[in-house]
């Protein structure tokens, strides 16, 4: 697949996740957990967890190859948080990400999205009701 190629499908797969919906858990607080949608040979998980104003985002994606790096971008109502390059563990062929971003009033979206070798991707998105 060539690199627009590559890109069309990650777009597609961005437009074609629907977002897993909030449950409230104790105390009020809302989480959301959603399994990513993946190229063959990657599984990933979001994980979405509000508390004092603040979500907490845990992206964890696993592979079965060591020493791979990735390029993750997160994403929180339409504007990029975070990106950067991640490389899968030796031990366990996996890596997991922690970001906090602000808890906006209404309900908060997050997307990632992780774009690995040979134009393997993974994306997920959640959303917490507010």
């Amino acid at each position: 697949i060539g690199r627009f190629a590559a890109s069309s499908l990650a777009l597609a797969l961005l437009v074609a996740a629907p977002p897993a919906l909030a449950r409230v858990g104790d105390g009020g607080r809302q989480e959301a957990r959603v399994a990513g949608r993946c190229s063959a040979g990657a599984t990933s998980e979001l994980r979405l967890r509000s508390r004092d104003g603040t979500i907490r985002v845990e992206f964890v994606l696993k592979r079965r190859a060591p020493r791979e790096s990735w390029r993750i971008v997160l994403v929180h109502e339409r504007r990029v948080e975070w990106r950067g390059t991640v490389r899968t563990s030796a031990a366990d062929d996996s890596f997991r990400i922690r970001r906090s971003v602000r808890d906006l009033v209404g309900p908060d979206q997050v997307t990632t999205r992780a774009s690995g070798p040979h134009g393997l991707t993974c994306v997920a998105s959640a959303t917490l009701a507010g």
